[in-house]
């Protein structure tokens, strides 16, 4: 056998092997994926899944018959149900009501903590206090704040002789903003420690070269920081508007949606109507809708993310 036909037959044989190293390795990284996956499968991906095949059914609690298939029925009866569209409303109102303030708040934070201060670490730990906190416990927090009698909030009211104070979670004028206000300040730590950590990754040299050209702190702000900051801002704003419609908890301990549905945000109409009335599959219509939301919400951010990407 000559050297050359050996030669010839090792070329033929390395790229079998490489390609059963490939493959070998792509098994051994499912394998290793396999504990997060089979969570997410179980917990998020087949729930969703069945919530959707419910709500083409008459799904009911209690309900002795077996489940029918009805199509696009649930869907053709909420489309004219304006109790839902009205809570579809309001929490749109809820979302962004919350959104901004937070964003803004949490940015004007976050710029302070980012300073050299005396005790930046106390007051970076105490500022993430209500997101260490359940939302459970946050809203009878609040609760005992608005508190129409002994409340902290109307006490401070007649302590400086602006009246007598008022129910804040019970009037139809008050209600919604009161609450807004309690998720605002439940939802902004997260938001400054995502700022935050955006800020430190900013690099000081160009704050310093900025400052000996001559630029001030807002001009510093707009040229250095806020182009830094951005991409981290946006994902943030993003999610925190999915975050906050899909709320339930903390306006569900606040006013179980009350007055009078004026804060009966879209999520709490659906656990309404499946575990108040046991309409299952029209519950999970409503769901179907909330997730077709957010889908379309995730899909501009992440188009507006690739175009930004592509123009760089």
């Amino acid at each position: 056998m000559t050297s050359t036909t050996v030669s010839a037959r090792s070329a033929t044989r390395k790229p079998t092997n490489r390609r059963r190293s490939a493959d070998a390795g792509a098994g051994g990284a499912w394998f290793l994926v396999l504990p997060a996956l089979i969570p997410i499968l179980v917990l998020s991906v087949g729930p969703l899944l069945y919530g959707i095949a419910l709500a083409f059914t008459d799904a009911q609690s209690g309900r002795t018959a077996a489940t029918q298939w009805v199509g696009l029925l649930n869907f053709r009866d909420l489309a004219h149900d304006g109790l839902f569209w009205e809570s579809f409303r309001i929490g749109l109102l809820w979302a962004v009501g919350v959104t901004v303030p937070q964003f803004l708040l949490a940015l004007g934070l976050a710029l302070l903590l980012n300073q050299k201060l005396r005790l930046r670490w106390l007051a970076r730990a105490l500022a993430i206090i209500p997101w260490a906190m359940p939302e459970v416990v946050v809203g009878i927090m609040w609760r005992l704040v608005y508190q129409p009698d002994a409340g902290i909030l109307n006490e401070t009211v007649r302590n400086l002789g602006l009246g007598d104070g008022r129910d804040w979670l019970t009037g139809l004028a008050t209600a919604l903003p009161a609450v807004i206000v309690v998720g605002v300040w439940a939802g902004m730590p997260q938001t400054t420690v995502a700022l935050l950590a955006g800020l430190q990754n900013t690099p000081r040299e160009l704050h310093q070269a900025a400052a000996i050209d001559g630029a001030g702190a807002w001009r510093r702000f707009t040229t250095v920081t806020w182009p830094a900051l951005k991409p981290v801002a946006l994902a943030i704003t993003a999610l925190n508007f999915i975050w906050n419609f899909n709320s339930f908890a903390l306006v569900y301990v606040l006013t179980n949606g009350g007055p009078g549905g004026r804060t009966r945000l879209p999520m709490l109409f659906a656990y309404e109507e499946a575990f108040r009335y046991g309409q299952f599959g029209y519950a999970a219509a409503m769901g179907c809708v909330m997730v077709a939301v957010i889908a379309v919400c995730l899909a501009f951010f992440l188009v507006g993310r690739l175009r930004e990407g592509d123009g760089k």
